[in-house]
């Protein structure tokens, strides 16, 4: 018999409008962890345990699709001890949890190259990705050993490869090109932590999205904190670069005006 998604809900606010996509920084796990007199690795473990905790909450919502930055590639640099720290708890999250996310029916893909990935983490995701494919409760997809500047210079790389002419080089055409193609551009990115910037995160993407900072560690941030992102979302009034009371119609129009 087959087994029904069962995610905690408690208490949960109404809220709408919901974003269809939340992208989130999940920062603050070295500071997590140097506040309580750990070792930076034990923050990152915390850190990995709370995703399963916020996927629930954002799938008792009803948002079907996450993007998380996991790993950059700029966190190539950081010290050897916690980049394979890093490395291993990725292996172990997908080793500890993966079958418990296929139950609830989350679908697990993977945003960036995976070319300096140890082989077995590659595997892993390989495995994740295919176990997940059929499953459409909430999407996760993970950025791991992801730049969005790399992202683009890539793109724009595979054009020139295609043979593209200048004329060939539009918005439609890099974006058909990037790790997200075909994915929706996301609405709301969150970051925690108390930073306020991209780090390289979706800098294409998320052109138009709406930003919400938590000063919540990200260990730490929780369904309260996922409600009040989410309700001040819904406050806001997203134009696209349009003004009040122009609707779809004006929209196309505006475009027709300045093709």
């Amino acid at each position: 018999m087959a087994v029904e998604p069962q995610f905690a809900a408690p208490a949960l606010p109404e809220i709408a409008p919901l974003p269809t996509h939340v992208a989130i920084i999940m920062d603050g796990n070295g500071r997590w962890a140097q506040q309580r007199a750990l070792p930076r690795h034990r923050g990152h473990r915390a850190g990995a345990d709370n995703l399963r905790t916020v996927i629930e909450r954002f799938t008792a919502h009803g948002v079907p699709m996450l993007t998380v930055f996991a790993f950059s590639t700029e966190n190539w640099g950081r010290p050897r001890t916690e980049v394979e720290a890093i490395l291993r708890l990725g292996s172990e999250f997908i080793d500890r949890h993966l079958s418990e996310l296929d139950r609830q029916g989350v679908r697990l893909q993977h945003i960036g190259a995976v070319d300096r990935l140890p082989r077995s983490l590659q595997s892993k995701m390989r495995r994740a990705v295919a176990q997940t494919q059929a499953n459409d409760r909430i999407t996760l997809n993970v950025a791991f050993n992801y730049g969005g500047r790399a992202d683009i210079v890539h793109a724009v790389q595979l054009l020139f490869a295609e043979g593209a002419r200048p004329e060939d080089i539009t918005e439609d055409a890099i974006a058909s090109r990037l790790a997200t193609a075909g994915l929706p551009e996301p609405d709301l990115l969150i970051r925690t932590g108390g930073e306020r910037r991209l780090s390289n995160f979706l800098v294409w993407q998320a052109a138009y999205t709406e930003y919400h900072f938590s000063a919540a560690l990200w260990p730490d941030f929780g369904a309260a904190d996922i409600d009040a992102a989410l309700l001040e979302y819904s406050q806001r009034r997203r134009r696209f670069g349009l003004v009040p009371g122009q609707d779809a119609d004006d929209r196309q129009l505006e475009a027709g005006d300045n093709a």
